[in-house]
């Protein structure tokens, strides 16, 4: 399948008053000659709601779902690869932190983890159907669609709960520059083993201890992402004993070798991560640190 692909793509980070929400508010534009479609896998990440128009994307997820013919794709916070073919398609993306899973979308992440559904079929996802019938992706209508995507958060779109004041304070512990263990995990949260389990699941989509390993891996593959001639080697998370540590690791998040995967195009996730690393100063959604609320 052919891989050429030119990708523009503008982040806007959310206002204060949804900071602590949301990862950014994105606009693609993805364009390939007429009658082309690329292939591509998105990495582990937190929850998305992409809004697409055009040559829309057929996705499989990690746990086996398949999606095509869908403007309106969401997904929830994943472990593994999700796997997509797209033509020529402009979207929206709206970047859900964990708090803003567990105050915008009324299912444990758990429940919806490692999975992509259309959001016009799935009933968790029937508040944000108006906006898949509002956004265009129109460049000349960006800000335009911006400020609605701003204006539905703050005005419109229903809030389950009282936020949990302790979904951040597990969220800093993930941030640190060395990882703890799970029980050290605990005590920086201010919270027991038990409830870090429940609360990880309920808000981030995995226990703990997939969490900390997952956010290992992943600075290693932005870094790796962001200068692969440099190769694995120098793209490795301290946090590994070993390279066959990390070798493992990449099975299991990406369901490949680190060598199968250096040997992939990447022909939107490459153009992709630069943007947002140069533009945002962050390549990946795991390593964004949520504003104070």
């Amino acid at each position: 399948m052919a891989t050429q692909c030119d990708i523009a793509v503008r982040f806007h980070a959310p206002p204060a008053d949804l900071a602590r929400y949301f990862t950014t508010f994105y606009r693609v534009e993805i364009t390939v000659p007429e009658g082309v479609r690329v292939a591509d896998a998105l990495q582990p990440e937190w929850g998305n709601l992409r809004f697409f128009s055009g040559d829309l994307p057929v996705s499989r997820s990690a746990s086996g779902d398949l999606v095509r013919d869908a403007d309106f794709a969401p997904t929830g916070p994943s472990s593994g690869p999700l796997e997509f073919t797209l033509g020529n398609t402009r979207l929206w993306g709206v970047g859900l932190l964990p708090l803003g899973w567990s105050t915008f979308i009324g299912q444990p992440a758990n429940a919806m983890a490692n999975r992509v559904f259309d959001g016009r079929a799935e009933p968790a996802f029937a508040p944000f159907v108006a906006l898949a019938d509002a956004l265009t992706g129109e460049a000349e209508r960006e800000e335009e669609e911006c400020a609605r995507l701003i204006a539905f958060f703050r005005h419109e779109a229903p809030r389950h709960g009282r936020e949990d004041a302790r979904i951040g304070a597990i969220h800093a512990v993930l941030l640190a520059d060395a990882l703890p263990s799970v029980a050290e995990m605990a005590g920086r949260a201010g919270i027991n083993q038990r409830t870090l389990e429940r609360l990880s699941r309920r808000a981030f989509g995995f226990p703990p201890r997939v969490l900390l390993r997952r956010q290992r891996f992943m600075r290693s593959l932005a870094a790796f992402m962001l200068d692969p001639k440099a190769g694995w080697s120098h793209s490795i998370d301290t946090g590994y004993y070993d390279q066959s540590h990390f070798v493992r690791d990449c099975h299991d998040f990406l369901r490949m070798t680190p060598s199968e995967y250096a040997a992939l195009d990447h022909p939107v996730m490459a153009g992709f991560l630069r943007e947002r690393q140069r533009a945002f100063g962050s390549p990946v959604q795991t390593l964004d640190r949520p504003a104070a609320g």
